[in-house]
């Protein structure tokens, strides 16, 4: 993996768990956007994933 991949993943990870510490002290509306934070940063760490896993089924 390279290393950029490799900072956007723990990036991706941090969002998510902020996220979900967002939702966990929120009431209201922001419970949502907590939940939505984890949802990207969850997502964006599998699309790193998968980047990785392409180049790489595509280098042979």
């Amino acid at each position: 993996m390279i290393p950029s991949r490799a900072f956007f993943l723990v990036l991706s990870v941090l969002i998510a768990v902020t996220g979900l510490f967002a939702a966990a002290a929120a009431h209201d509306y922001l419970q949502a956007f907590g939940l939505g934070l984890f949802g990207f940063g969850t997502f964006f760490a599998f699309g790193c994933i998968k980047r990785h896993f392409d180049e790489r089924e595509a280098a042979y």
